[in-house]
């Protein structure tokens, strides 16, 4: 069945959120896509398509309320006449650099998992290592109740991975174990009675890499002006059929540095993180743009926290060009949380609760971006970008 809804109540800039928002309305969508001012939707949902237009009206609602449109405001733009304008990832699919396991999944081979590396190093040596910062490791798994303090669950409720475990009780081990052999192992129809067979979820996926520097501070009281820490995760969003648009990974590495302190020192880093981002772009020669952002929140008070976010100037992205496609993707965020998390997990510097901030590089992002602006081709990558890279492979071996 296809059904097509429209946008009209609706500015155009924000037809590409209602997108995203609108692939989680039933599991049943297999296709979504925008086309003259509508939302065209193909799906097999037994509720028919009434139950999907009375959803994603509730979505439009949502997003049309108050007097805020997502005008483009744009900051820097570093403007570059690139060589490739070929699908990039056909491309690294047909030469096995990638193995695409589902939508949104990726088994990375050379030379793309080289380049990843040295993208990581580079932000490290770069730009984390030009203030006095911290290098910290943390698990790809996060507390529940970490979460929650974060207001992950109310915000974006629809990214989380939960993990959970079969039960301590010796009959639902042997009985789960018997009911896979006696089915000939494990099919996606095996029914299974989750409530009695596996506990709560006590972890998640972590979906961001600073949470756990975060966790890491609770209770803690800093000295000085506050502290900076790097840190690079595997984090896991999941984004429906939104995963099958360019960059948007299930599980992605999220290179974050995390500044935690007083809010001088908060904000004159951050500016500063932007500063070295911007050089970073044009040394690298990407055709990129730096412009204000939100978050997609997935509640009803959306345009209140989005509204919030690009007035107060919380949140900038840097931008790739992504050439065959004719759009761009975010591959860098910066971030100001003002005291929320210092609340949250009672940071204090002193008596007052930390403020936090924090600047992400999704490495994959930035692979994926840079190849789709210059190719395969070594020989036509800038030349800054490939001597660095270079000089970064012999100094590995």
């Amino acid at each position: 069945m296809e059904c097509k809804i429209s946008l009209e109540r609706l500015s155009e800039s924000q037809h590409g959120q209602v997108k995203y928002a609108s692939a989680f309305v039933d599991e049943h969508i297999q296709e979504i896509s925008l086309e003259d001012g509508h939302l065209r939707i193909v799906h097999t949902s037994p509720n028919g398509d009434e139950a999907i237009r009375e959803r994603v009206e509730r979505l439009i609602e949502r997003f049309s309320k108050g007097d805020f449109g997502f005008k483009e405001n744009v900051l820097f733009r570093n403007e570059v006449s690139v060589p490739y304008n070929g699908d990039i990832i056909r491309e690294l699919v047909e030469s096995k650099s990638i193995k695409v396991l589902e939508p949104g999944l990726f088994i990375f081979r050379e030379p793309f998992s080289s380049l990843m590396r040295f993208l990581d190093y580079s932000f490290v040596t770069k730009i984390a290592n030009r203030f006095q910062v911290k290098e910290e490791s943390y698990p790809a798994v996060i507390h529940s109740e970490t979460l929650n303090k974060t207001n992950h669950f109310t915000s974006f409720p629809e990214h989380i991975h939960f993990l959970t475990h079969l039960r301590e009780d010796l009959d639902v081990i042997e009985s789960f174990s018997d009911s896979i052999r006696a089915t000939g192992g494990w099919k996606d129809e095996l029914p299974l009675d989750l409530n009695a067979t596996m506990p709560k979820p006590k972890f998640t996926m972590n979906p961001s890499t600073c949470y756990h520097c975060y966790e890491g501070l609770q209770g803690e009281t800093l000295e000085g002006d506050g502290i900076v820490v790097t840190a690079v995760a595997k984090c896991h969003r999941f984004e429906s059929k939104n995963h099958t648009d360019f960059g948007r990974l299930l599980d992605f590495s999220m290179r974050e540095i995390i500044f935690v302190g007083k809010p001088d020192f908060v904000k004159e880093n951050r500016l500063k993180s932007i500063e070295y981002i911007k050089e970073l772009a044009v040394e690298w020669e990407v055709d990129s743009l730096l412009e204000i952002a939100n978050d997609p929140f997935f509640t009803n008070d959306f345009q209140v926290k989005a509204s919030f976010q690009r007035n107060q100037e919380m949140k900038y992205e840097l931008r790739l060009t992504i050439p065959y496609l004719d759009k761009s993707i975010a591959c860098s965020s910066v971030n100001f949380h003002s005291n929320t998390f210092g609340n949250a997990f009672d940071i204090k510097v002193g008596k007052r609760a930390a403020v936090t901030g924090c600047v992400g590089f999704g490495i994959e992002r930035w692979a994926f971006a840079f190849l789709a602006q210059y190719g395969m081709n070594e020989a036509d990558w800038p030349a800054s970008f490939r001597e660095q890279y270079h000089a970064w492979q012999q100094k590995s071996l």
